[in-house]
């Protein structure tokens, strides 16, 4: 029997009061697939992560997760269901007040894990993880944009997520910063698996994703071409929001052939 799409939003629609700011969305995301969520500011596209997590419900259609209609469910039963993903917001969102240590702990605390020993070891094992092990007794405060990012990435990851929802993971970060960012995002697919949406502006970050594999022998991307004569290639699709609505969904072949006059204005 086939299994149901790890995500699959059915004739979605949500309005703020007088202002519809989604309109009939739906689309799927495979085991493994990474979906790059892309269109001008105030489309919609942090909202739809919102949904996915249960923090937001439709006005109407349905949210599904591996099968299970979120919109249907109670707040308990979302909060386990919650368990399940990881999010990383555009600014981190860490705690101000807590270490380093502290905030990657949080979740596993908040899961009622109590042996400080195991909480240690899995804390550790996500910083060295994500390159920031050397960081664990900093504050916030002490760390640069790049260095929140990735401790967040630690935060979301130490539940081992099946899902990753990264909400503009590199905006306003340097070139430098941004790629560093972009690989921990590619060793999450690549050596866990992890299924992923990803709200971005940077069209250059998601076709980097696209030609290059992590691969864990040589802790290093190589591009797809180079792995198996190209059989390592990354499950991945594009899906464009305008006015609330899917203007376009396919692959990063099918994008980058378009000659629709507005793509190709977003491309430029």
């Amino acid at each position: 029997m086939d299994l149901p799409p790890v995500i699959e939003l059915r004739e979605v629609s949500l309005a703020f009061e007088e202002k519809q700011v989604l309109s009939r969305i739906s689309f799927r995301v495979e085991q493994g697939e990474t979906l790059f969520l892309l269109g001008v500011t105030g489309t919609g596209k942090s909202v739809l992560l919102k949904m996915i997590v249960g923090l937001i419900k439709p006005d109407s259609g349905q949210v599904l997760v591996r099968g299970r209609d979120l919109t249907a469910m109670q707040e308990d039963e979302l909060d386990q269901f919650r368990r399940r993903m990881g999010i990383v917001f555009q600014e981190g969102a860490l705690f101000d007040s807590l270490s380093v240590y502290e905030n990657v702990a949080y979740r596993l605390r908040e899961a009622a894990l109590t042996q400080e020993e195991e909480i240690e070891r899995r804390v550790r094992e996500v910083l060295r993880f994500v390159e920031m092990e050397e960081a664990i007794d900093k504050m916030p405060s002490e760390l640069s944009g790049g260095m929140r990012r990735r401790v967040a990435i630690a935060r979301a990851i130490i539940s081992q997520p099946e899902i990753m929802l990264y909400d503009s993971p590199t905006a306003g970060l340097d070139p430098v910063t941004s790629h560093t960012i972009t690989i921990q995002i590619a060793k999450l697919r690549d050596v866990q698996h992890v299924t992923s949406l990803v709200v971005t502006h940077h069209l250059q970050d998601a076709y980097f994703l696209v030609n290059y594999v992590f691969l864990e022998p040589k802790q290093a991307l190589v591009p797809v071409l180079s792995v198996n004569h190209g059989g390592a290639r990354p499950l991945t699709r594009f899906l464009m929001l305008r006015d609330g609505a899917v203007y376009f969904q396919g692959t990063p072949q099918e994008l980058a052939g378009t000659n629709d006059p507005y793509l190709l204005k977003y491309l430029a």
